[in-house]
């Protein structure tokens, strides 16, 4: 038996929540999925309200997963502990609200969903994602396992993809918005991607309105980050799993462009 898995890249804004809400039904049907992961970490701009992980449930996601934004509005508090669901980093200290991997019933058994956080040029206290994932591991024998690594260095994302190369079903990155060419089945049998990319603004700088990335990098004043106009795109990959062995057989870059529909 086979599980196909649907890892669709972090939800940027309202333009964002709008098109996953319209697209990802219908891609849940053609693409034949068992179980959809999404980053709703941006669903604000930065972080993620209740309401907005309402509305990203009801477009057909199994689990949310979060990044380094997790804590930018507040009233998520709550919804985590409430919600084992949304997942936010695991390599979070442990006396954080929520819960960091969560098992879920499938029709083909038991599902584990980790969601990690890297250290590397994000300025954020986190515990070692590394030996987190050790200790994990340990309690997660006989299901598959999917890891959401929210990280900036490519290195790092890399680094972890062997790391666990044989021990989990699929890793794939977020953060850094921008939909990496290396989707691939590692030496060992895990789906590897370093980044499955955004879902939100087509044309804009990681979602933002390109005039007002600009004019941070040029080092002027610059209000709060706004959702760029014009049309959206939703990016993922799919990861078929073979439930006997829990490895991975085969992956699939999914990009679905507003701008280029017919």
């Amino acid at each position: 038996m086979e599980l196909r898995i649907f890892a669709v890249g972090d939800v940027v804004g309202t333009p964002g929540l709008k098109y996953l809400r319209r697209m990802l039904p219908k891609l849940r049907k053609e693409l034949k999925i068992d179980f959809c992961v999404v980053n709703g970490e941006n669903a604000a701009m930065v972080g993620m309200t209740p309401g907005q992980g309402e509305e990203i449930f009801d477009a057909g996601a199994d689990c949310i997963t979060l990044g380094n934004h997790t804590w930018n509005q507040r009233d998520i508090v709550p919804y985590l502990d409430d919600n084992p669901r949304v997942l936010r980093p695991a390599n979070f200290a442990p006396q954080n609200p929520g819960v960091g991997v969560g098992v879920y019933d499938t029709a083909f058994g038991k599902l584990a969903v980790v969601n990690l956080i890297g250290r590397c040029d994000l300025d954020f206290h986190a515990d070692n994602p590394f030996t987190k994932m050790d200790s994990v591991l340990k309690k997660l024998e006989g299901m598959p396992v999917l890891v959401d690594f929210h990280a900036e260095a490519t290195s790092e994302k890399l680094a972890m993809g062997f790391y666990l190369d044989g021990r989990v079903s699929a890793i794939w990155g977020t953060h850094t918005h921008v939909p990496t060419a290396d989707l691939r089945i590692l030496p060992k049998g895990t789906g590897y991607v370093t980044d499955v990319g955004m879902t939100g603004p087509e044309n804009s700088a990681l979602g933002v309105d390109p005039a007002q990335s600009i004019s941070l990098f040029r080092g002027e004043l610059t209000s709060r980050f706004k959702p760029a106009p014009g049309p959206c795109w939703l990016c993922g990959a799919v990861f078929t799993i073979d439930c006997a062995t829990g490895l991975c057989i085969g992956t699939e870059q999914v990009i679905v462009s507003e701008e280029n529909a017919t």
